[in-house]
């Protein structure tokens, strides 16, 4: 042992030795060891200062492309123009040719060509218009930021000289998470009101303090919210909504305990782009992009794939059930998930959007709506289009319980406040306009009953649209009318011959056969028959006029309602005739009929020819 001792003393001392001739060689060359030593600091620094923003710079909106990149040049920040509205201040990935938006400052306030963005010099970023008034800003007052930076995550953020974050738009997002970014109690995402349009629309998600993690549509056009229509359930346990470096999107406690996962399994961050949004339809989406053609990654398509086990909520046509509000679609319409599993909106038969390039606006009905006044002689008029699958819940009317799908049918074609009824293993709903929380789904079951006008009229039903067994008289009193109504000289013609009615005895029905004298009627076949009503009508005997029709004499009080309407038509003071719309109204019911004045001081005139 000793021996071994004396052999590795030996070793140290020549070692020592030799380090000592080493230092001694090298000191002349301090100072290259140290800037050998230090060599690699240098580079982050100038890549940090080459990253900052330093107060005073600023971008203008223009089509020049002008922006702050992050140090990769993954991610940019600056003004990106939508369609022709005005520019954005945005963050978007840059890299992607569809220069993909995941943050705006200004979505309700778009700025136009010439407004500038600036890091004022008190630290302040600041978006103004061209005459100087404040469109957006960022709140960091007396925080004493020293520069700005975008960042490789796509988070940009204001900080002081010593790099803590005074404000980050991660804090602040719009309607879109990113990988790394947290979502803090409190914190939420408002839709888009469109694809094409990035302003706040109709759903919110929502973190709030009570832990519970939700999904709301939103009173549109305000903000505040409606009603819930997906949760977390975790009510008092629910503290930070993590997208990790992974690509895993997690609620979890405050012991970091994961709760929920939204979103597991994806592909991985190194060889795609990851993205989360909360989509103008109301559903949380995860979506990758690879980020280039590589062998790890076959099979991937180079644009945004949604994963669509992470769809939240997996259907939201049959997930939105709201008193307040249209449903997943609008009024009127209904949604049908497609095996795409994106909702479609449509409108059932006889109805139109309103708006074919915003289809949330609802629908509208195509054709007259049912007389209340005359309901019952105006079921023939109808016909029902079924549709399985299909119904509006909470638009109910009226619920009858233990009927046939006949009854329903009747119930509802006699109620003119009934648009559809649903006939579901023996109950019967009448639904009512607006409807409303419209959905197609196997989920569903019955089957909707939908009323619709026979001949789809948009104005005053025409000929069919009367039943057959009704009065033909009836019929012949409108086309009268509609004769008087338009053509002057057929109007004079009648009132001449009219006349001589009146000469041969009141109170008797005579039938005149005129021959039309404007070229443009078309009903040449058949004859127009006039009857001359005013005396009958003020002696309350318009049953002579229809005595012999037992029909009319049922529907008396459509028979005085049109002779009330052909005496105004026939008025010597042409103000007070009735114009063609006004007398659609007049016979649809939309406008009461007042009683008319007596016609025969014309008549006096009409002699003197």
């Amino acid at each position: 042992m000793c021996g071994l001792s004396y052999v590795l003393m030996s070793v140290f001392k020549v070692s020592m030795k030799v380090i000592f001739h080493v230092m001694a060689f090298l000191l002349p060359y301090s100072s290259c060891l140290l800037f050998l030593v230090i060599l690699p600091q240098p580079f982050p620094a100038t890549a940090e200062s080459y990253k900052h923003i330093t107060l005073g710079l600023s971008l203008t909106a223009s089509n020049n492309n002008d922006s702050w990149r992050s140090p990769s040049g993954e991610f940019a920040f600056g003004f990106q123009q939508v369609g022709d509205d005005g520019f954005l201040l945005a963050i978007w990935f840059n890299k992607l040719p569809e220069k993909t938006i995941v943050w705006s400052a200004n979505r309700n306030n778009l700025a136009q060509r010439g407004d500038e963005v600036k890091l004022m010099e008190d630290g302040q970023l600041v978006l103004n218009d061209r005459k100087g008034k404040q469109i957006w800003r960022a709140d960091t007052a007396g925080s004493r930021v020293a520069y700005a930076a975008m960042l490789d995550t796509g988070n940009f953020v204001l900080a002081r000289h010593d790099s803590v974050n005074v404000w980050e738009s991660f804090l602040q997002p719009t309607d879109t998470l990113l990988p790394t970014q947290t979502f803090r109690q409190g914190s939420k995402l408002v839709a888009g009101y469109s694809t094409m349009n990035h302003s706040t629309g109709r759903y919110q998600f929502t973190l709030q303090f009570d832990g519970n993690l939700v999904l709301y549509t939103l009173a549109f056009p305000l903000d505040s919210v409606n009603s819930p229509y997906w949760s977390s359930e975790t009510v008092g346990n629910g503290f930070l909504l993590s997208f990790n470096q992974s690509g895993n999107i997690y609620l979890a406690a405050k012991n970091g305990s994961i709760l929920v996962m939204l979103s597991s399994d994806p592909p991985p961050t190194r060889d795609f782009y990851h993205v989360a949004i909360l989509e103008y339809d109301g559903v949380f989406r995860h979506y990758v992009y690879p980020k280039s053609m590589n062998p790890r990654v076959p099979g991937w398509p180079m644009r945004w794939s949604p994963l669509t086990s992470s769809f939240i909520p997996p259907n939201i046509c049959t997930s939105i059930q709201e008193k307040n509000g249209c449903g997943a679609c609008g009024f009127n319409s209904y949604c049908n998930l497609g095996i795409d599993q994106r909702p479609k909106c449509s409108c059932p038969p006889g109805y139109t959007f309103l708006d074919s390039d915003d289809v949330m606006k609802g629908c509208k009905q195509d054709f007259v709506s049912q007389n209340c006044e005359e309901a019952p002689q105006e079921t023939e008029l109808f016909y029902f289009e079924q549709k399985e699958n299909t119904d509006w819940p909470l638009s109910d009317s009226e619920h009858f319980r233990i009927v046939t799908e006949e009854w329903c049918r009747k119930a509802c074609l006699s109620d003119c406040f009934c648009v559809v009824a649903i006939f579901r293993d023996g109950d019967c709903w009448k639904k009512k306009i607006p409807l409303s929380n419209g959905r197609f789904d196997p989920s569903v079951g019955g089957k909707a009953l939908i009323k619709i006008r026979k001949d789809n009229s948009t104005l005053n039903p025409a000929d069919d649209d009367v039943p057959k067994n009704k009065s033909r008289s009836t019929i012949i009193i409108i086309k009268s009318l509609l004769v008087v109504s338009s053509v002057s000289l057929n109007f004079l013609f009648i009132l001449k011959t009219l006349l001589d009615v009146l000469r041969f005895g009141y109170g008797k029905t005579k039938k005149l056969y005129i021959e039309p004298t404007d070229p443009e009627v078309k009903d040449e076949d058949q004859m127009v028959l006039a009857y001359w009503a005013y005396d009958c009508y003020k002696d309350g005997e318009v049953g002579l006029l229809v005595e012999a029709d037992e029909d009319a004499v049922l529907d008396m009080k459509r028979v005085v309602k049109f002779v009330m309407i052909a005496i105004w038509c026939i008025q010597e003071d042409p103000s007070l005739r009735p114009t063609m719309k006004k007398v659609t109204q007049m016979m649809e019911g939309t406008v009461e009929v007042s009683a008319p004045p007596d016609p025969s001081s014309f008549i006096s005139s009409i002699e003197s020819f």
